[in-house]
């Protein structure tokens, strides 16, 4: 079931990703880097705002939800949605307060309110482990942020204008799977029990909205110092890099972070820690070989995907990023488990405001010495920091397995791909498309074979169990 969820989540988030680098394409190319600017300072506040106003909601679907007993919370879920959206004047004057001016702010509040509209059903859909709707409706969203963004591009390259047209791709997504989501739930208003929700899901929020911040505080802080334009010319390598890298990781986790719960609820915690060791290392064996490899080939990358007033910045900052990103998967989509099996949830304000913390001072000292590339950085340091905080923190909560043996053949399986890869480019002299062509395949090939060598994630196993699937259907 591990195996089938994952794979069904990271299809639609490879679709997802692949609308989104058209947008990339598009964008970097039709918006000037200060309209583009505005676009993604304010896109990252409506994303801060919507996990502010729904987040304590998650944790009663992710912890009652997806318990898999029959247990229904999508009445109580629905009123505290529509409580939550009544924060939207507040996160429009947030928008003012931080710099934006009064379109952007309006827009970004606009987005925040849509967001959480589709992300608290996308929750509740997970939850249920219909991972094939979830699929579905990531589709619908991706095309429509793709084709509405486009179309208004092509009329107006103002980034308000762009935030409008996400805004409306949004609300469409949430409306076309309404009836998967909210479809037989019975709507009542228990104002004690959303009381005790909202109590419940304080640390959470506050947490999630912190690392939420912290995933774009430094935008903030180059706009600020430097500009918007600069913002931009940031935040086109670093999104490009969390589009490619996250994507996996969470299509991963959102598997399995149901699964255990539900091991966790009905066969305790021995059961619980051994499929842990099976999640952790299926989770590396995605991530470490994706972050690395784009590591070595961000800069062919990034020449190919942005536009010309972007690339230089991203060559700069894409390698960095990508490392920083294996420790911030490592804490928020392994190690954070630990906190939610054992309702420890002011470990995650902790964890996460203690890297905001470091983030905050360490970009602003290193952005104001090395210009924007020095936000990449201290992005690093933040989230090396993170890591080793959240793994601290796990020997209080629910101790989470760490099986070397498994992390080693990942990690030797990821530099044999790593040496190939880099050995090719240095062999080879080819523009930057053409050598995109010849690295990735190698570096594909040459992975899947150290898996099989390897047996990482019991690849032997998964493979011949998928020819006898097919072996069998051809005999049919």
């Amino acid at each position: 079931m591990l195996f089938g969820q994952t794979a069904i989540n990271f299809a639609a988030n490879v679709f997802s990703a692949a609308f989104g680098l058209i947008n990339v394409v598009v964008f970097t190319r039709l918006f000037a880097p200060a309209e583009f600017g505005t676009y993604v300072l304010g896109l990252g506040f409506g994303t801060i705002a919507s996990t502010f106003m729904t987040t304590w909601l998650r944790l009663p679907i992710m912890r009652e939800q997806a318990r898999g007993d029959g247990t229904d919370i999508r009445g109580i879920v629905v009123p505290g949605l529509l409580i939550s959206c009544l924060a939207a004047p507040v996160t429009f004057l947030g928008a003012m307060l931080i710099g934006l001016d009064g379109g952007p702010a309006l827009a970004a509040a606009g987005l925040a309110v849509a967001i959480s509209f589709f992300d608290t059903g996308q929750e509740l859909l997970r939850a249920r482990l219909r991972a094939f709707t979830v699929m579905k409706a990531v589709i619908v969203r991706a095309v429509m942020v793709s084709v509405l963004g486009i179309a208004v591009s092509l009329l107006s390259q103002s980034g308000v204008f762009l935030m409008v047209s996400s805004t409306l791709a949004y609300l469409l997504a949430a409306w076309a799977f309404s009836r998967d989501v909210w479809g037989g739930a019975i709507v009542r208003f228990d104002g004690p029990r959303l009381f005790d929700m909202a109590k419940a899901g304080i640390p959470l929020t506050v947490s999630l909205t912190l690392l939420a911040l912290s995933s774009v505080i430094d935008r903030f802080i180059i706009a600020h110092l430097i500009g918007p334009g600069a913002a931009g010319q940031y935040s086109a390598g670093v999104d490009l890099v969390r589009q490619a890298l996250i994507i996996p990781a969470v299509s991963a986790s959102a598997a399995f972070m149901p699964l255990v719960v539900q091991v966790n609820a009905n066969q305790g915690p021995e059961a619980t820690r051994s499929h842990l060791e099976d999640c952790l290392e299926f989770l590396l064996a995605i991530m470490l070989p994706a972050c690395i490899g784009f590591a070595v080939v961000s800069g062919h990358i990034a020449n190919v995907i942005l536009g010309p007033d972007f690339r230089s910045m991203a060559v700069e900052v894409m390698p960095i990023v990508s490392v920083a990103v294996i420790f911030q998967i490592m804490s928020y989509q392994y190690l954070h488990i630990s906190f939610l099996l054992s309702e420890r949830n002011t470990f995650y304000l902790l964890n996460t405001g203690s890297a905001l913390a470091v983030n905050l001072v360490v970009s602003y000292l290193l952005i104001q010495h090395f210009g924007a590339g020095g936000a990449a950085w201290g992005r690093l340091v933040a989230e090396v920091f993170g890591f080793f905080c959240a793994l601290l923190l796990t020997r209080w909560a629910f101790p989470m397995p760490v099986p070397y043996l498994r992390l080693t053949r990942v990690l030797i399986a990821t530099i044999v791909m790593a040496i190939v890869v880099r050995s090719l480019e240095l062999a080879l002299h080819l523009s930057d498309k053409d050598a995109l062509a010849v690295l990735l395949p190698a570096g594909i090939a040459t992975y899947l074979t150290m898996c099989w060598l390897l047996n990482i994630a019991k690849s032997r196993y998964r493979l011949n169990r998928g020819l006898l699937i097919v072996r069998n259907a051809l005999a049919r």
